[in-house]
């Protein structure tokens, strides 16, 4: 089979799930584009921004790309090509779509509420407590590996102080971006420049900073860089959206269609084959087909990350909610088809069944770049593109990762816990209970300490003033990652995909809460809650055995096995917890929190 037969068999039914199921849950859910969205309701120039659809769908499409897609599925190419695609185009329809749409619908008609405050509203303050914490360690983890991604491709220097160009290329045509994202916000925001002029301008500001990255790239090594990303997460964390983050994602939208584009006209015009066995066996290397290929490929079938970022900053600036459906559902898809061109890419540079050895990005760089080559394009520059494109979404995951890891830390001790009240009727469920003074504005009084009042006994208002004040909480979050990132990231890497997966399960858990509550039909989400319950779990219990097995034979390493075993035995408590708690309330008889009723 060729990569352009298995691309249209990917699109044909990609464009079907959306017109015929993405079409029936906006049915069933009731999506109303006459209702009034969190964005306008409390909108106050921060979080809260009615936005144009275009702008967010590449706020949403940038945040959740990053280089999940092209990561997963490569590596999990040693499976073979007939698995990863099944669990592609399987798992985005009915697993990952669904939960990206299910968590902006869930937020949307709950005020804007963070997945962590969506937790408490319907299973408890307990459960979002530990939910908070989980998040935020979660997002320290993200940070850490991801900040030491982009320091490592921005590096202009190798191990033997050799220069890098294409690193520093790189480099220099991602801070571009930065000051040209500057100016997009002002442009849409304080201008109110329309949806067409904004995107040629961006597609002008692209094309500029990239240009300027070839000609004038900046050599620095690999721990000043460490230093600069740090330095402007922690700004961009703390900055309103509107002003860095948003319209950064905006342009780097237009870089990944770029990169789409270019990877799908090689596929079309070079016809590559498909140079691996469509199935290796249930067993490789080691790496068990269950659950390992689930926990593997998380962008582009289902990913927990998505909840955060389309709870944490997405429905807060949807204007209609009609948008819903693409902005989540739709991206999903598309995400889905970088991850099936990934595939393609990393089939077409095997040779004799054997895949390359190079990393992920570096093979799908390659990959394209060859396609492009064939078609007359110089190799240098195509490739230098291509992996601009990848490093840049890698560096804009970090930018919204940053943001919600420094939101999970700030609710802890604002209130941002002071959501509905834990008995709240049907009333309060669609409509919220807090106003635009949430975790965004920082400490609102020790009136507000907690759902129960209570919060004042645990830590003095003095403290929870300061810990709830943005810098401090961007620090909180942003210094840990920082001492991760110095230490290497590796050893804790098998872990993200379970943790990710671990936060879809919960998603969709509370999700299911939800509409249940408002009696709209949980049924598609009980499937695929349990099969990630299912698949969350064994891979935690399969670590968890594994490291003890080390330790009981003597090959146990205390700081490498321990600090993995640690973690993976924390999730799994965690885990367990917050889904018992979600699942006794989806399955009593009464509604979670309150009185039975259809929400208005």
């Amino acid at each position: 089979m060729n990569g352009l037969d298995l691309l249209i068999l990917a699109i044909t039914v990609l464009a079907l799930a959306y017109a015929l199921y993405g079409g029936r849950l906006a049915r069933l859910w009731g999506i109303d584009p006459a209702r009034k969205t969190p964005a306008r309701d409390l909108e106050d120039g921060m979080e809260y921004v009615p936005s144009s659809p275009s702008v967010v769908f590449g706020h949403e499409f940038a945040s959740i790309a990053g280089a999940g897609p092209i990561n997963g599925p490569i590596i999990a190419a040693m499976f073979g090509w007939v698995p990863v695609l099944l669990w592609l185009l399987l798992g985005a329809i009915f697993f990952g779509a669904v939960h990206d749409f299910a968590a902006l619908y869930t937020s949307v008609r709950n005020k804007g509420k963070s997945i962590g405050s969506l937790i408490e509203l319907y299973a408890g303050k307990t459960g979002k407590r530990l939910f908070l914490v989980f998040v935020w360690l979660f997002s320290i983890l993200i940070i850490g590996a991801f900040a030491d991604i982009v320091a490592d491709a921005f590096s202009g220097f190798g191990p033997g102080g050799e220069p890098i160009k294409t690193n520093a290329q790189v480099a220099s045509a991602s801070l571009f971006f930065i000051a040209a994202a500057v100016g997009m916000g002002f442009l849409i925001y304080r201008k109110k420049t329309s949806g067409l002029a904004s995107g040629i301008i961006a597609v002008d500001l692209l094309v500029f900073c990239i240009v300027l990255g070839l000609f004038f790239p900046i050599f620095l090594s690999k721990d000043l860089w460490l230093l600069v990303v740090f330095g402007y997460i922690f700004i961009s964390s703390v900055v309103p959206v509107w002003s860095l983050g948003q319209p950064r994602n905006y342009l780097n939208f237009f870089l990944l269609i770029a990169m789409i584009l270019a990877a799908f006209i090689g596929v079309v015009f070079t016809r590559p084959q498909m140079s691996i066995p469509p199935f290796t066996g249930f067993s490789v290397n080691g790496n068990l087909l269950f659950p390992g290929l689930f926990i593997t490929i998380a962008c582009g079938a289902i990913s927990g990350f998505h909840s955060m970022v389309v709870t944490g900053t997405v429905s807060r600036q949807i204007e209609n909610e009609w948008h819903i459906l693409p902005i989540s559902y739709g991206s999903m898809l598309l995400e889905t088809l970088v991850a099936v061109l990934a595939l393609i890419a990393v089939a077409s540079l095997a040779r004799d069944g054997v895949l390359p050895r190079e990393a992920p990005p570096v093979v799908f760089a390659t990959a394209v770049s060859g396609f492009l080559r064939q078609l007359g394009f110089p190799d240098e520059v195509s490739f230098s593109i291509v992996s601009l494109a990848v490093s840049s979404f890698v560096f804009t995951t970090l930018d919204t990762v940053a943001r919600l890891g420094r939101l999970s830390f700030q609710e802890l001790f604002t209130c941002g816990t002071a959501e509905a009240p834990l008995n709240a009727g049907p009333e309060h469920v669609d409509s919220g209970y807090a106003g635009p003074e949430h975790a965004e504005s920082g400490y609102a009084g020790p009136e507000h300490a907690g759902p129960s009042g209570d919060r004042g006994k645990t830590f003095p208002a003095f403290l929870r003033r300061i810990m709830g004040t943005k810098p401090v909480s961007a620090l909180c979050t942003l210094l840990p990652a920082y001492l991760l990132a110095i230490l290497g990231y590796q050893n804790i890497w098998a872990l993200f995909g379970a943790a990710n997966q671990l936060l879809a399960a919960f998603t969709l858990l509370v999700c299911a809460l939800f509409l249940k509550q408002s009696r709209r039909g949980t049924a598609v989400l009980i499937v695929p809650t349990f099969i990630m319950l299912a698949v969350t779990y064994s891979s935690l219990a399969i670590t968890a055995g594994t490291k003890i097995g080390l330790l009981i034979r003597g090959n146990f390493n205390p700081g490498v096995d321990g600090f993995q075993l640690s973690i993976a035995l924390a999730l799994l408590v965690v885990g367990i917890l917050v889904g018992l708690s979600c699942l006794s309330k989806l399955f009593s008889k009464n509604p979670a929190n309150g009185t039975a009723g259809e929400i208005p």
